[in-house]
């Protein structure tokens, strides 16, 4: 999605929010034929008897009656699962989301005009700095244009999380925060922190009404950079975030005890527009590896990053740059489309500021210190401790592939995520000798605050494309016919999801009614068909085309045995991040990107050698 922005828009960035239409419930009969069909690949066919007499007997019993309960609550609410999806995936979940949950990764600058280079840090913070608050103002003046997927509105409701916005730890369910306000709706605040050596600042980055420019912002940056280099690291407060959630709920209960005005402080963060980290690490991508600054923003320095934010933007030593952002207020589209606009911004300046060199007079930034007294020192020690272990755990690797791209792969009619996800599918197949269950994000923003649905791409046609692929004996004619019964599968299956037709967010709300209703768990969601599938946020691969834009992310495997795998597709080349737990002796994110390639090659062969 490209960033339509007009000086005097026609339409509103919010303005169609009202007229959006409600998600709709799916039919109980379409989704549970469906949930069987996507079983299929994962059964012996004595296991799918079992599970279709499960999935008859709920459907004609205790089904019905919750189907009637969920369509009940979708007349009294515009989205009947905005509320639970963000309670159930995110706010309720009790282990460390900063890994687990929060998505990271490289800026695309280092591709044109900002390589790696050293000593030029700061200047280039304060340039990309001014670039983001130009998107705040678009944001606050509603001159954003309303993305739309050709004719049909897109909910733009989750860009108002981008900014002012912060997740906040709760003993058994966390909170979200978001002061962010358009300026008809009234006053925002417009402040920045800056994190450094375990340190905290803040200063406003609006005087008298204009945005500060990049040398005004050089100013207090550079400030900061001083107070850190000629003094102590501070006692890296921010660590706590990386906490299992129950335990930084109560060790944050703890410090706003020990001192008042540590609220204050607390409450300054989450506020702020966005936290910039200043990172002393070098990472020194290229635009071939982006391995070492994608493993940085997802695994870097705990004490410089408040992991319950929106988004910290990420400013490294070598003048290259990523970001770390909480998942839960919005999914990573937001994100992508910001960091997009930052990027041809750059592109058209080749990076540089052109503008007036003036600094006008105003407050240095403010050094915002915590009370700490040992028990806090010993939290700060605890989390940092079991964040590097976990870090250490997780393998990263994030590499372009520039044989082919978009062009090639449209050029023969197919659709270029489709052929991604299925060139994914065969690699895996290749690696482990089965299938992998698969989670894709299908978006589901034409309706009313709509986020995703599940599309589950291990479809019995891939694995029966897949087991051809890998026969001796078959011809390229058989393996072609499979392929293309694979992708218009596929196809099919990923329009429904995106209107509304999925079946994993029906069944999750199916689950939590009995959950709500005291009832006992139906046996669907225990027939252990339902988690080997993937159901439960049991996927082995857990996927995300983050679009045809410059910009990409990466997340952590969902579960130990799994694969975490986001890629984009430009028009030369596919950049893919691929992330595994190195404790799980089963898997290898180096081994499944080598077979990804060699599957990409196999399938621009085949659709080359005769028409699909």
């Amino acid at each position: 999605m490209t960033n339509q922005v007009s000086e005097f828009p026609t339409e509103r960035t919010f303005q169609y929010q009202h007229s959006l239409p409600p998600l709709p419930v799916p039919s109980l009969e379409g989704s549970l034929a469906n949930y069987l069909d996507a079983v299929r690949p994962f059964a012996t066919e004595e296991e799918y008897q079992v599970t279709a007499a499960i999935v008859k007997r709920f459907g004609e019993g205790i089904g019905k009656d919750l189907h009637q309960k969920l369509l009940q609550r979708a007349r009294t609410r515009r989205n009947w699962l905005e509320e639970w999806w963000l309670n159930a995936a995110y706010l309720e979940l009790r282990y460390p989301s900063q890994l687990n949950v929060n998505f990271g990764g490289p800026a695309p600058y280092l591709e044109h005009c900002w390589p790696p280079t050293e000593g030029v840090q700061l200047q280039r913070t304060s340039i990309s700095m001014w670039h983001t608050l130009q998107y705040w103002d678009l944001l606050r003046t509603e001159r954003l244009d309303p993305h739309k997927a050709g004719n049909v509105v897109l909910d733009m409701d989750q860009f108002r999380m981008l900014f002012c916005t912060c997740k906040v730890p709760g003993v058994t369910k966390d909170t979200i925060i978001n002061y962010f306000k358009t300026e008809s709706e009234g006053p925002c605040p417009s402040h920045v922190v800056v994190m450094c050596k375990g340190r905290f600042f803040s200063f406003d980055a609006v005087c008298d009404g204009h945005i500060l420019t990049p040398p005004e912002l050089l100013r207090q940056l550079t400030h900061v950079k001083q107070c850190c280099e000629e003094e102590p690291a501070g006692d890296g407060v921010a660590a706590l975030t990386s906490e299992e959630r129950t335990r930084w709920a109560k060790a944050r209960e703890y410090l706003i005890g020990i001192d008042p005005a540590n609220k204050t402080i607390l409450e300054t963060i989450q506020s702020s527009l966005f936290v910039i980290s200043l990172d002393d690490a070098k990472p020194y991508a290229t635009a071939e590896n982006y391995t070492p600054v994608t493993r940085e923003a997802l695994t870097g320095d705990p004490t410089i990053r408040w992991g319950d934010k929106s988004y910290n933007s990420i400013s490294f030593a070598d003048g290259t740059f990523g970001s770390n952002c909480d998942h839960a207020p919005y999914d990573a589209m937001v994100l992508v489309t910001h960091c997009y606009y930052v990027d041809q911004q750059l592109k058209a300046t080749d990076g540089k500021w052109k503008g007036s060199e003036t600094v006008r007079p105003m407050p240095l930034p403010e050094e915002l210190v915590f009370t700490v007294d040992d028990r806090v020192r010993s939290d700060v020690a605890h989390a940092k401790q079991q964040y590097f272990e976990t870090t250490q755990d997780l393998q990263v690797v994030c590499y372009a592939f520039t044989s082919f791209g978009k062009a090639a792969i449209k050029q023969r009619k197919l659709h270029p995520d489709t052929f991604i996800q299925l060139a994914l599918q065969l690699a895996y197949y290749r690696q482990h000798g089965r299938l992998g269950s698969c989670y894709e994000t299908a978006m589901t923003r034409r309706f009313y605050h709509g986020r995703t649905e599940t599309m589950r791409p291990c479809t019995l046609e891939t694995k029966n494309w897949c087991h051809t692929m890998l026969l001796p004996a078959a011809s390229a004619e058989a393996k072609r016919k499979a392929l293309l019964l694979a992708f218009n599968k596929h196809n099919k299956l990923m329009a429904e999801a995106q209107n509304g037709k999925g079946f994993d967010r029906h069944l999750l709300g199916l689950y939590l009614i009995a959950k709500k209703e005291g009832l006992p768990v139906p046996d669907l969601f225990t027939d252990p068909l339902y988690s080997k599938s993937g159901g439960g946020g049991n996927f082995t691969l857990s996927t995300s085309l983050v679009g045809y834009t410059t910009v990409l992310g990466a997340v952590a495997p969902m579960v130990h045995h799994g694969y975490g795998f986001f890629y984009r597709i430009g028009d030369d080349r596919i950049v893919a991040s691929c992330t595994t737990w190195k404790s799980s002796p089963e898997t290898d994110a180096e081994t499944l990107f080598q077979n990804l390639v060699t599957s990409l090659h196999e399938m621009l062969h085949l659709a080359t050698t005769a028409q699909l």
